[in-house]
C-alpha cells in the first residue's frame, strides 16, 4: 500500500477554523492525557501502603510499578493502527470504558498477582487513549495556528500530569486507603463517555485495508523486551537477562520492519519516515525525553535525602519548575510563526542545557531557589521542543494516518524517557560509588555497607546505625557522592541537548507544517508534508 501524500491546499483557499465546540472538546480530550501521564508516576507514595496490605514479594512490587509502563509502550503503535480502522472516537471511548474499569479493579486489588493484572490492563487502556487524543487534535484542528496552540495545550497536560501524580497522589493518601490513587479514575473516565459523543466527530482511514495482526505481534516483540532490558540495565547493571531482551527487541523491530515493507496493508506506512520532519521530531522527541526522565529521578533524591523533605513536600515543591513554565508552549508557537522553527527548536534545546549545565553547580547546601530555578530554565527549553515537534510530526502525517503517526511519536517518548533512565541513571550510580567508596567505616556489617555502597537511600540507613560523629560523617559524605553523580548526569544531558540543537538545525531547517506552506503566497517554503519529499 503506498503512501498517499497529504497536499497544503492551494495559495487563497479558505481553512475551516475550530470554533466553541472544537475547543471544548479539546477540554475533554485533556482528561485521558493527563490521567494516563499521572498513573505513570502515581503510585510513587502508595507503594509503603499497598505493601503493607498486599505483601508482594520483591519482585511483584518491581512488576507492580513497571508493568503499566511497558504494556503502554509495547501497545502504543499497534493501538495508533487499530484507531485508523476502527475510528479514533471508538477506540477512545473503548479505551476509557477498560482504563475506568481496571483503574476500580486496581483499587480494590485484594492480591499482587490481582494488582499486577490490573495495572497491565491499565496499559492497555492508556494504549489506546495517548494516540487517539492526539490524532483527534490533527483532526479537529484543521487550521496551523490553532492547531499548534492545541498541541502545545495537549503537550503541557502532559508534561503537568506526571508532575502533578506524586501530588495528588500524597494528597489521597493523607485522608484515603492506597486504593484512592487509581479510583480517581473512574469519574474521569465516565465523564469523558459522556461528553465524547456528544463533542467529538468521528474520524477513520476509509480506505486501510485489513488489520496487520502479524505486525501488530511484532511491534509488541518489539518493544516489551527494549523497554524491559533498559530499565533492568538502570537498575541493577548489565546482566545476561537484560541484554537478552534488547537482543529480542532489535531482532523483532528488524522483523517488524520487514514485515511493514512487505504486507499488503502495513499497520505503519514507513513512506512517513522519509520525511525528515516527522523523522527529526521523532528523534527530537526522544532526545527530550532522554535528559527529562534521565535527571528527573535524581531531582527528586535531591529534595528528599539530601535535603531532607517529606514525600508530599518534595512532590509540591517538583511542581513549582512545571507551574512557572505555563506560558513556553504558546510562546513558542507564536515564535516559530516569526521564525525558521529549526531555530526555535534549537534555542529550546541550547536553553535546556545551559538548566542542565546550572545543576552541575548544585552542592548539598544550595538555597532551594537554585535546583528550582535550573530546573525551571531546562523545562521551559524542553516544552518548547516538544510542543512544535508534537506539531510538525502532526503535521507531517496525512490526516488518515494521523494515529499511526501519534503512536510513533509516543513510542519515541516512552523509549526516549527509558533510555534517560538507563544511561544518566548509570552515570550518576558510577560516581557514587567510586566517591562513596573511602568513606564507608570498617565497622559497618558487610549487608549494611553494601546498601550504603549502592545507593544514597541506602547509606541513609547505614549512619542511623553509627554513633555520633561517624553517623554524621557516613550521612555527609553519602549526600556529596549523590549529588557528584548529579553533577555528572546533568553534564551528560547538557552534552545531549547542545548536540541536539545541531541536529534541530541540520534536520528541520526550512521546514513548514503543511498548513504554514498553505499560508505563503510568494514564497518557495518546503512544507512538513510528505509531498514535499525530494
Amino acid at each position: 500500500m503506498r503512501f498517499t501524500p497529504y497536499t497544503a491546499p492551494a495559495p487563497g483557499t479558505p481553512t475551516p477554523t475550530a470554533g466553541r465546540r472544537e475547543w471544548t472538546a479539546l477540554a475533554v480530550l485533556l482528561l485521558p492525557c493527563l490521567l494516563v501521564s499521572m498513573d505513570v508516576s502515581v503510585l510513587y507514595f502508595a507503594v509503603p501502603f499497598l505493601t503493607a496490605q498486599l505483601e508482594p514479594s520483591s519482585v511483584q512490587q518491581l512488576w507492580i510499578l513497571d508493568i503499566y509502563g511497558f504494556v503502554l509502550a509495547g501497545l502504543l503503535i499497534t493501538m495508533g493502527a487499530l484507531g485508523d480502522r476502527i475510528g479514533r472516537r471508538r477506540l477512545l471511548l473503548g479505551g476509557a470504558v477498560l482504563f475506568g474499569l481496571a483503574s476500580c479493579l486496581a483499587a480494590y486489588a485484594q492480591t499482587p498477582g490481582m494488582l499486577i493484572a490490573a495495572r497491565a490492563l491499565l496499559g492497555v487502556g492508556g494504549a489506546t487513549l495517548m494516540p487517539s487524543t492526539l490524532a483527534l487534535i490533527r483532526n479537529l484542528f484543521t487550521d496551523g495556528r490553532q492547531r499548534g496552540k492545541a498541541i502545545a495545550i495537549w503537550s503541557a497536560a502532559t508534561a503537568g500530569g506526571i508532575a502533578v501524580g506524586p501530588v495528588l497522589s500524597g494528597a489521597l493518601l493523607e485522608h484515603f486507603w492506597w486504593g484512592s490513587v487509581f479510583l480517581i479514575n473512574a469519574p474521569a473516565m465516565a465523564l469523558l463517555l459522556i461528553c465524547g459523543p456528544l463533542l467529538l466527530p468521528e474520524f477513520r482511514n476509509p480506505a486501510v485495508g485489513r488489520f496487520d495482526l502479524p505486525g501488530a505481534a511484532l511491534s509488541l516483540a518489539a518493544m516489551l523486551p527494549a523497554v524491559y532490558g533498559i530499565k533492568e540495565i538502570a537498575r541493577n547493571g548489565v546482566a545476561a537477562l537484560p541484554v537478552a531482551a534488547l537482543v529480542v527487541g532489535a531482532l523483532a523491530a528488524a522483523a517488524f520492519v520487514g514485515r511493514q515493507r512487505t504486507a499488503r496493508h502495513p499497520m505503519l506506512d514507513l513512506e512517513l519516515f522519509r520525511h525528515r520532519g516527522f523523522s527529526g521530531s521523532v528523534l527530537m522527541n526522544l532526545l527530550a525525553m532522554f535528559a527529562v526522565v534521565g535527571c528527573a529521578v535524581f531531582f527528586t533524591q535531591y529534595l528528599q535525602t539530601v535535603r531532607g523533605m517529606s514525600p508530599l513536600r518534595a512532590a509540591l515543591w517538583n511542581m513549582v519548575p512545571t507551574l512557572a513554565i505555563g506560558g513556553m508552549a504558546p510562546l513558542s508557537a507564536a515564535l516559530a510563526r516569526r521564525l525558521d522553527r529549526a531555530v526555535v527548536i534549537a534555542a529550546g534545546f541550547a536553553l535546556a542545557a545551559v538548566g542542565f549545565l546550572s545543576l552541575s553547580w548544585l552542592e548539598p547546601s544550595s538555597p532551594l531557589w537554585f535546583p528550582l530555578v535550573g530546573s525551571a530554565i531546562y523545562a521551559s527549553g524542553l516544552v518548547a521542543v516538544m510542543s512544535l515537534g508534537n506539531e510538525l510530526a502532526v503535521g507531517a502525517a496525512p490526516p488518515e494516518r494521523a494515529g499511526s503517526a501519534s503512536a510513533v511519536l509516543e513510542s519515541g517518548t516512552e523509549l526516549g524517557g527509558a533510555l534517560g533512565m538507563a544511561a544518566l541513571g548509570t552515570i550518576g550510580s558510577a560516581v557514587y560509588r567510586h566517591d562513596i567508596q573511602g568513606a564507608l567505616p570498617a565497622e559497618l556489617p558487610a549487608r549494611v555497607a553494601d546498601a550504603a555502597h549502592e545507593t544514597l537511600a541506602g547509606a541513609v540507613a547505614a549512619a542511623a546505625r553509627l554513633p555520633g560523629r561517624a553517623g554524621h560523617a557516613l550521612l555527609a559524605a553519602a549526600r556529596d557522592a549523590f549529588v557528584h553523580g548529579l553533577h555528572a548526569a546533568t553534564l551528560c544531558a547538557a552534552g545531549v541537548m547542545a548536540a541536539a540543537a545541531v541536529l534541530a538545525v541540520v534536520l528541520l531547517r526550512g521546514l513548514r507544517t503543511t498548513a504554514e506552506a498553505g499560508e505563503e503566497t510568494g514564497g518557495d517554503h518546503q512544507a512538513a508534508a510528505p509531498a514535499a519529499v525530494n
